[in-house]
């Protein structure tokens, strides 16, 4: 599913393949077990997606609102809101080391093998950065997880609760929550040792596995969406943080989003964005096969879904998503 526009136009939205298209995968042929064509589903414009980690910039708008209303610093320790995460608050890890994974937290935890709620909490709250806070970076899950306690923390209220008040609801985006969402593209037959846990075939729950065992809502991954409903996300931050009659967030707000080195948003990075880096673009993958771009010096924006784990993971190949941000750039000169 590929969505792009320059400013308030869609100028291409178009789907191809199929939503699902496998049963399960066979080991041993290293193959997908194909459904009898009349039970595939093919794939739509209005197919939801799992979107894996682009639920990371709904809670990076989330924190960033949070900000504007003064109830979140962005310098301050995460510590001070959260002093029951001992190993974090002695680091002195700060919520913008979140937002830039300059935490020196490490990539994930097994929280998915778990027993209990209180013992991934447990796990959450002794887990020190690897790393000294603030000298480099390393994309880490965890940062996007702590940001959800801080803010599940300062306004009483759950991540979802806070992504459907203060974004898709004004934005009028219906499609756009987290699961379960049964009419979902399928993602993976999910079974160890390629997976973290033994689910099978994946479709209309999220796919990460630790979203997964936090019950689905989770700051990293848990949200579905279309390519249309984020094409209207798209379309409000490259405008400044409105849309239509409604505001999410202020101009200035937005651009310390997308700003090098980014709020959330990775910026002018080649190896998924293709020619559209190097100008001041933002965006962000997904471990499913989704992406998304703004380009803010031509007012454009790329919205790439796909189940590219269905039937199951294998190595990434960022080259469609670049190659896709090449043509765009092409097409839309500065």
């Amino acid at each position: 599913m590929v969505v792009a526009g320059r400013g308030p136009v869609i100028a291409v939205e178009e789907a191809v393949g199929w939503a699902v298209r496998y049963a399960a995968y066979d080991e041993q042929a290293d193959r997908g077990v194909e459904l009898p064509p009349r039970d595939r589903v093919p794939m739509t414009v209005d197919t939801p997606f799992d979107l894996a980690s682009l639920t990371k910039l709904f809670t990076a708008v989330a924190a960033v609102q949070q900000l504007e209303r003064g109830t979140l610093g962005i310098d301050a320790r995460v510590g001070a809101y959260l002093p029951d995460f001992r190993a974090v608050a002695h680091a002195g890890i700060t919520v913008r080391q979140l937002l830039t994974h300059t935490s020196g937290l490490r990539p994930e935890l097994p929280l998915y093998d778990c027993a209990s709620h209180e013992e991934r909490l447990a796990l959450l709250r002794a887990e020190a950065p690897v790393g000294a806070p603030g000298t480099s970076y390393c994309y880490s899950d965890l940062n996007a997880l702590l940001l959800q306690y801080v803010l599940e923390r300062i306004t009483g209220r759950t991540l979802d609760v806070l992504v459907r008040d203060g974004i898709t609801r004004p934005l009028g985006m219906t499609a756009t929550g987290f699961g379960p969402c049964p009419g979902a593209a399928a993602t993976e037959d999910q079974r160890r040792p390629w997976a973290k846990a033994d689910r099978g075939m994946v479709r209309g729950r999220v796919h990460d596995e630790n979203a997964w065992a936090l019950g689905g809502v989770a700051g990293h991954a848990g949200l579905f969406s279309t390519g249309r409903d984020l094409a209207v996300f798209c379309r409000t931050l490259l405008a400044g943080g409105s849309y239509g009659t409604a505001r999410i967030l202020g101009p200035d707000f937005v651009e310390l989003m997308l700003t090098p080195p980014g709020l959330g948003f990775a910026v002018d990075q080649p190896w998924f964005m293709g020619e559209l880096a190097g100008r001041g673009a933002a965006g962000h993958t997904g471990f499913t096969g989704t992406s998304l771009v703004l380009d803010p010096a031509t007012d454009t924006f790329l919205v790439l879904l796909a189940n590219t784990v269905h039937p199951r993971r294998r190595g990434p190949d960022n080259g469609p998503r670049a190659r896709a941000g090449d043509r765009l750039a092409r097409a839309v000169r500065v």
